[in-house]
């Protein structure tokens, strides 16, 4: 994967934009970051499948509970 750095000096307001190859250690660390973020993803929909799943067990709306839990 190619990175895009973009530096500023402000001094002279000269904009540098260089493109690199990605280390092997962002890599690994991209990659971890992916897994995680998929794993968190994938563990908030079944919550609100199970959530959803027992409203309508319960015959009750979203707000109707929030309105009889307070």
């Amino acid at each position: 994967m190619k990175i895009t750095e973009t530096i500023h000096d402000i001094t002279t307001g000269e904009t540098t934009i260089t493109e690199r190859d990605e280390t092997a250690a962002e890599t690994k660390a991209r990659l971890a970051k992916e897994k995680e973020t998929a794993a968190f993803v994938e563990a908030k929909a079944k919550a609100e499948a199970d959530k959803a799943a027992l409203l309508a067990r319960l015959g009750l709306t979203e707000d109707e509970l929030k309105t009889i839990l307070g």
